[in-house]
């Protein structure tokens, strides 16, 4: 079965976290069989002092499951690694709740194994970073004659996301 699209989990209205998994001592896992997430590498580039600093806040309260985080940190660090030799990029969100999926049958005869809404919880499938729009999803460290490069690398980074994101600028 395919990826839902992001439209069905995006909002953030009214759901309470869902997040209470264990790490180390698997035993104590209120949660079972979540999967891992995409997003592996928080930080890339070369650490130094750099004049100017770019932050990508989202417009909305939202959550952003953890491929698109990854599709943005690809799409943005690709496109800067062109334009400019020192750049250094942090993604400031994990995706730590559980999303859960209630699977539909859609075959014939279904009706013999599948509960209806009678048990409608869902399984976990993916994870999700719950961002509000004060919080700053990506940090970009650039110098000063490279601002308009790093601006584009943050919009097509904003690309990747559910709602529509906005750039903040400030100098070092």
């Amino acid at each position: 079965m395919g990826l839902r699209p992001a439209r069905v989990y995006r909002n953030m209205d009214n759901k309470r976290p869902y997040t209470r998994r264990a790490i180390t001592v698997h035993k104590k896992n209120f949660i079972k069989g979540v999967k891992g997430s995409k997003l592996r590498l928080f930080e890339m580039g070369t650490k130094k002092k750099y004049a100017l600093c770019l932050f990508l806040y989202s417009k909305k309260n939202v959550q952003i499951r953890h491929n698109a985080l990854e599709a943005a940190r690809v799409a943005s660090t690709s496109y800067i690694k062109k334009k400019a030799n020192f750049f250094f990029l942090k993604m400031l969100v994990y995706p730590h709740h559980i999303l859960r999926e209630h699977a539909q049958a859609a075959i014939a005869q279904a009706d013999r194994f599948y509960q209806g809404m009678a048990h409608p919880f869902g399984k976990p499938k993916s994870t999700a970073a719950r961002v509000k729009t004060t919080q700053p999803i990506i940090k970009l460290y650039v110098d000063k004659d490279k601002l308009d490069d790093a601006k584009i690398a943050l919009k097509r980074a904003g690309m990747k996301f559910p709602t529509g994101c906005k750039i903040k600028i400030c100098e070092e």
